[in-house]
């Protein structure tokens, strides 16, 4: 179907211009302008199913789901092969791969032209954010891939209502992405913030092909924001409401794969039902100073796009609820009755399945079933503890923000900042053991400020600035946490329950943010008083709830070093009240000798 023949084409003429330009570069043999509607979707997965993109599921117990393999060296972000493309390198600072806008063009041009000869491109207009919102962002996406389109579909609001929301305006995030051959060594994602523009080619996998969610909600919007004088971040939000009724919200960070997505959709023990978790967003909070002083966020993406292994009736009932139906899989197990699998799945393993590769599967077998970054796509709608407010415009308001990360040593369960200023360097320098979710070695502790390290779009000490800046105009700024569910005792177990569990820091979390609950100040910021996180119930030894609230002075000596490391190769960008916060910091632990 050719764009002249399609009545849902763009009415944007600058829109109709950028196709056209991509089309002539890429030379597909039709062009397909999506309108987002019911009928198309069903068209669309047909076309997938023939094609071999996606495979039915049991249509039975699985209504609307699918299955998709990919590539088996296209199947995690590649973080080496990610660049963000501005004239001068200092700008994108010591934590992004740079390349000269000219020569990024220049050999992407190269690898896309004449590479959809033979295939359809498929034209995505799509909003990042609630519709009517002023958080929203328009986004036209170009793709050969009709599995990206489809999972697009889930992922954002995509169709006609893009153009209601473009109107005649140029400002939107051009973003071409093509397959061309999967060739590894002919794979990019280029960011051109300055052009508001990405390109991403050889690459099928969601975090380098689905424009709208690391790239443009994260990369290009955080250098939005720093212009506009805004956050977007990698986290997600949650609202706990207590037993009468009251609603807080709070916004979380944490890497891929350490749990994010469990505590979005948290649902409470039975010990602590009378509380409840609503979900707002899984992933990604793009956040604004409101009329009133406190800091309001939307979550820009209108679906999941979770981890799967790990992914449980215990670890995430909600998350199970929500993949029952209208979802896609990837790189998980397919079991003989048209059924997925993957590992930490509640059942036991099959006898035998189709592994993430297509090969038959056991469980003697010597790899995994499904690949260890194996993923669904779900609609967010579906999500049992989904908010009534998750749609709402104008956003909610945070009252916490809580950094989290990995660590089997060092961090405590939970402490909390001294203030905005001290809470912006505890985001700054936290560091966390690596997951699957990104290419290379796991278990591998790395700095990862604000969960940011792979998504910030600039020079990362001037993201540090912005959010500095940004609490300077909050009259009401949300108090700063750092969470730890992942200490380890001597023998390597975990000192915490986790999974549900975790309702109680956040009770305490919520508590402080209103003035109540007991905290002794430490060296590194205010911990829980004793009896301040309700415990009952929990068989928790005395010495494992003082093991996880303790703080080593030299293993945080050996921490600040380290950090003094990572602030180093940010140079002369480094906020000057970040770099007092860490010498306070060695102060205080000094002074405790």
């Amino acid at each position: 179907m050719t764009a002249e023949k399609h009545l849902n084409a763009s009415p944007n003429p600058l829109v109709k211009a950028w196709v056209e330009e991509m089309s002539s570069l890429c030379e597909p043999a039709s062009v397909y302008w999506c309108d987002g509607s019911e009928e198309e979707s069903v068209r669309l997965t047909e076309l997938a199913v023939r094609t071999g993109a996606l495979e039915p599921l049991n249509q039975a117990k699985l209504p609307g789901c699918y299955f998709h393999r990919s590539h088996e060296d296209d199947v995690a972000r590649t973080e080496h092969l990610t660049f963000i493309c501005t004239p001068q390198k200092e700008d994108v600072g010591p934590t992004n791969n740079w390349m000269e806008p000219s020569e990024a063009y220049a050999k992407l041009r190269e690898i896309f032209k004449g590479s959809m000869a033979g295939r359809t491109l498929y034209v995505v207009p799509f909003v990042m954010g609630p519709a009517g919102s002023p958080f929203s962002k328009v986004g036209v996406q170009v793709t050969d891939s009709v599995y990206v389109v489809l999972n697009m579909r889930i992922m954002t609001r995509m169709g006609n209502i893009a153009w209601q929301t473009l109107g005649e305006s140029n400002d939107f995030t051009r973003c071409l992405h093509g397959l061309a051959d999967l060739d590894v060594n002919r794979r990019y994602i280029c960011h051109f913030p300055q052009d508001n523009t990405i390109w991403s080619v050889g690459s099928g996998y969601g975090g380098n092909a689905l424009l709208g969610k690391k790239c443009l909600a994260l990369r290009i919007a955080s250098y939005l924001g720093k212009h506009e004088g805004w956050l977007a971040e990698h986290m997600l939000i949650l609202g706990l409401e207590d037993p009468a009724g009251n609603v807080t919200y709070v916004a979380a960070a944490f890497p891929s794969a350490c749990g994010k997505t469990n505590l979005a959709m948290l649902i409470p023990p039975e010990s602590q039902s009378r509380y409840r978790v609503w979900t707002v967003g899984d992933d990604i909070a793009w956040m604004r100073v409101g009329e009133d002083g406190r800091l309001w966020a939307v979550n820009p993406e209108a679906g999941f796009f979770g981890v799967a292994p790990g992914t449980s009736y215990k670890s995430n009932p909600n998350a199970m609820r929500t993949i029952q139906k209208n979802s896609i899989y990837t790189n998980v197990a397919k079991k003989p009755d048209g059924t997925v699998w993957w590992e930490g799945m509640d059942e036991e393993p099959p006898a035998e399945a189709l592994d993430w590769r297509g090969k038959t599967w056991t469980p003697a077998s010597p790899s995994k079933a499904a690949h260890p970054n194996a993923r669904f796509t779900a609609p967010a709608a579906q999500c049992p503890s989904i908010s009534r407010e998750w749609q709402n415009p104008r956003g909610v308001p945070i009252s916490a923000i809580v950094f989290g990360s990995r660590r089997s040593r060092l961090a405590p369960l939970v402490y909390e900042s001294k203030n905005w200023q001290h809470g912006t360097f505890i985001g700054s320098s936290m560091a966390s053991e690596t997951t699957a979710a990104a290419q290379g070695p796991t278990g591998v502790t790395r700095r990862d400020p604000m969960a940011m390290l792979p998504f910030c779009g600039y020079h990362v000490g001037d993201y540090f600035q912005n959010w500095l800046t940004v609490g300077k105009r909050l009259q009401h700024a949300p108090k700063i946490f750092h969470v730890n569910w992942f200490r380890r005792d001597q023998n390597g177990d975990f000192l915490w329950p986790g999974f549900g569990e975790n309702i109680r820091v956040l009770r305490w979390i919520v508590e402080r943010t209103k003035g109540a609950a007991g905290a002794v100040d430490s060296t590194i910021g205010y911990l829980p008083a004793p009896g301040a996180i309700d415990l009952s119930g929990l068989n928790l030894p005395s010495s494992a709830a003082a093991q996880l609230l303790a703080v080593d002075r030299e293993g945080w000596l050996q921490e600040v070093a380290e950090i003094e490391e990572f602030y180093g190769k940010i140079g002369d960008r480094l906020p000057a009240a970040l770099r007092q916060e860490l010498n306070d910091l060695k102060d205080r632990l000094k002074s405790h000798e």
